[in-house]
């Protein structure tokens, strides 16, 4: 799939069609096209060019897709109802009722208020030919919940016709193409919901073509600078690299020919954002990534798959802990293939992909695959309309959820996360997103199950509920007799549950009890918080007004039930109060400046100093030297030592991270004595990143009383910090102290 933006004539589009299309349906895209000419004529772009180039656009990337002419018919229509005087009837009459129900499934997508529809248009006529009047920008926030409820209502169509959603990706890649004619403040944001949502959802659907574009498009744009950096190593090392890759194409070749394996050898293609998240997942430089060095082998058959994988590991030593068989356990989104990685003749590691000619259409193109064999592939069907069900039922719980935030937090969680499969006591397999816990699991095994669950036992061993369920866990859940689920699980601080399918059941059984006694739990519940962020004297009924509930009732009764947690409600309070007040410190206080306030481009990690030389504060224009044995010092560039080095390869560019302003918070933990104590706290505030400036330990028989002070950022992350250190074993309580 080609990311040059160039304007598309409608002569490249009628031959960039696939070639089994009919002349009927040749004719149906060219009247759509003229159509949707005729509608968007007085349109541009904020590039400047007509609005009609990005419908052809759309339209190319459907047809590389090879969908059926009504998808590429409605991808030339589909913002004709939303921004021209045609309606859906104009639309149902002209093109049936098939075109009329994709345009109005994109059109539903987008109907929404917003801020502005300049994201896409540079300027925009009414239907009396005046130019519109832009709206005044709308808040942070409420910009914020538009575009979930956009993104909440994209997928819940996604559901109801796949097709749909092709479409919107398409429109997608386009805009992402020619993000660089939007405002600047624009570009971040579209680019990062474009990683975090759109390009997942080309994964869920396995489009590889798709994904990887929208993937690097949108990092050159959220992180510019390791773009380029990564960029440049590739471009700098290309020539070698590809005279390499010739010769070991050429080897395997050979290789294969001498055991009776036919295969087709090329060179796998290097995206600049998966070899950074590799780089980040692994913590390993560039040149330690296994897949800069990859090749990809089509075979006739899958015994032939590993055929080819049984003689490459004789002859090169595999890499321990990087195969893969994905054609026996394919990914959820049906993708098949063998992965390995071996040391080669060079002693360098090589990435190594094993498929059939099937599964590399099925990779490329996903679930765009189903259109793309022969009429009457069963096979084919059967998997398409697997993905399709399982979309669906991952989605089940989407009905249930009407805030748009929480829905596309769900989405992240439930539907883009990579899946784990755990086996129930009689071996049935359970596919849940990584990350999941017991409780997630009991739950989706039976709802009841859920609501009883007391703990559990992972492959024979008693286990926490919230530690974390991985792939080939074998998970007995303990029940009680009678009994329901407890709101502690409904908490996110402590991490009971990951799932929005366990959240939404565990709701419903709240929501079922009686509202006094919703009412009277939500107080408590509240009120237990304050009091443990020592926070008195709460005017509940602004607090209500501030999350919009008419009454403080109101708002106690969704938090008895589940609706509303009490972490959004410190965080709603802490946006509206003064945070020097509540933390009771002066203005003048001097903000704390942690150790990652430093950052070395290009070698994350490195241990690091401040020279004593020339004292560098944020701020200051830095250079790194790399000293022998204790990592990168931080010096001021116009150090004198610096100045007079003559070791200029040691030099390093580095820079200020963001310096956060943090508040020295008193807290009194309270707890039985036992081995470890002290130490998992401490640990668990290391995992938080959260400093501690003092601690007395003082024990009395067999009762531990801990005094801490802890730097923290703010309320919210005060009451994580507090959740989390109260669900440890052995502590009865830990709540901050109030002076006096």
């Amino acid at each position: 799939m080609k990311s040059a933006v160039t304007a598309i004539p409608l002569e490249k589009l009628l031959e960039q069609l696939p070639e089994n299309y009919s002349v009927a349906e040749r004719a149906l895209v060219e009247r759509a096209y003229w159509v949707a000419e005729e509608a968007h004529q007085m349109q541009k772009r904020h590039s400047g060019e007509p609005y009609i180039n990005h419908c052809l656009a759309v339209a190319s990337i459907l047809s590389e897709l090879k969908v059926p002419s009504e998808v590429i018919a409605a991808g030339l229509l589909h913002d004709t109802v939303e921004d021209t005087s045609i309606t859906l009837t104009d639309i149902r009459s002209e093109f049936g009722d098939t075109i009329a129900a994709l345009v109005d499934g994109v059109t539903k997508l987008t109907h929404l208020p917003r801020v502005s529809r300049g994201d896409q248009h540079a300027e925009k006529n009414d239907d009396n030919g005046h130019e519109e009047v832009p709206t005044a920008p709308a808040s942070l926030g409420r910009r914020e919940d538009i575009v979930a409820e956009t993104l909440r209502k994209t997928f819940l169509a996604m559901g109801e016709d796949v097709r749909v959603m092709f479409i919107k990706l398409a429109d997608r890649l386009h805009n992402m193409r020619t993000l660089s004619h939007m405002p600047e403040h624009k570009r971040k944001r579209i680019a990062q919901e474009t990683l975090d949502i759109f390009a997942p959802v080309a994964n869920r659907l396995g489009i590889w073509q798709i994904k990887w574009e929208l993937e690097d498009l949108a990092f050159r744009y959220v992180n510019p600078e390791k773009y380029k950096e990564i960029a440049a190593l590739l471009t700098e090392k290309r020539p070698d690299r590809e005279a390499q890759l010739e010769t070991i194409k050429e080897n395997m070749v050979k290789l294969l020919a001498q055991n009776n394996i036919k295969a087709e050898v090329s060179g796998r293609p290097k995206h600049i954002y998966s070899i950074y998240r590799k780089m980040q997942k692994k913590d390993k430089a560039f040149d330690m990534v296994r897949d800069v060095r990859a090749v990809r082998l089509i075979v006739p058959d899958v015994p032939s798959c590993y055929a080819a994988l049984g003689v490459i590991h004789t002859t090169w030593r595999p890499i321990p802990g990087e195969f893969d068989d994905y054609i026996a356990a394919p990914k959820d989104n049906n993708y098949q293939s063998l992965h390995t990685a071996i040391f080669y003749d060079d002693k360098r590691p090589l990435e190594v992909q094993i498929r059939t000619s099937e599964m590399h259409l099925n990779a490329e193109y996903g679930i765009a695959a189903h259109w793309q064999y022969k009429e009457g592939s069963k096979h084919t069907d059967k998997n398409y309309e697997k993905l399709i069900n399982s979309l669906r039922t991952k989605m089940e719980w989407g009905s249930d959820v009407h805030d748009a935030n929480e829905f596309v937090e769900s989405l992240r969680s439930d539907v883009f996360r990579d899946r784990v499969y755990i086996f129930t006591p009689r071996g049935d397999i359970i596919d849940l997103p990584s990350g999941a816990t017991p409780i997630d699991f009991a739950y989706h095994v039976h709802t009841d199950i859920g609501h009883r669950c007391r703990g559990a036992r992972v492959n024979g061993k008693l286990i926490p509920l919230y530690q974390e369920l991985y792939t080939g866990d074998r998970v007995e859940i303990l029940t009680a007799k009678r009994g329901g689920p407890s709101r502690d699980w409904l908490n996110p601080n402590l991490g009971l549950v990951r799932t929005q399918r366990a959240r939404s059941k565990i709701r419903v059984w709240f929501k079922k009890q009686e509202d006094e006694q919703n009412l009277a739990q939500g107080r408590d519940t509240l009120e237990k918080e304050l009091q443990r962020l020592g926070l008195a004297e709460i005017n509940f009924e602004k607090m209500a007004r501030e999350l919009n509930y008419k009454t403080p009732e109101e708002m106690f009764i969704e938090l008895g039930n589940g609706d509303l947690s009490v972490s959004k409600v410190i965080k709603q309070f802490s946006q509206h109060e003064d945070v020097e007040e509540i933390f009771e410190v002066t203005p003048s206080a001097a903000p704390s400046t942690s150790t990652n306030a430093i950052e070395v481009v290009g070698l994350k990690g490195m241990l690091s100093s401040m020279a004593r030389c020339c004292n560098p504060m944020p701020g200051d224009p830095v250079v790194g030297f790399i000293t022998r044995g204790r990592g990168a010092t931080i010096h001021r560039q116009d150090c004198p030592n610096i100045l007079q080095t003559r070791d200029r390869e040691r030099l390093l560019q580095v820079g200020w991270g963001h310096v956060e302003r943090t508040y020295p918070v008193p807290i009194k933990i309270k707890a039985y004595d036992r081995q470890g104590l002290v130490s998992d706290i401490s640990n668990l505030l290391s995992d938080e990143n959260i400093n501690i400036a003092d601690v007395k330990v003082n024990v009395n028989r067999s009762m531990a009383d801990l005094r801490l002070t802890i730097e923290v950022k703010d309320l919210t992350q005060l009451s994580r910090i507090l959740a989390r250190i109260e669900n440890l074993p052995n502590v009865m309580e830990a709540h901050r102290v109030n002076p006096g």
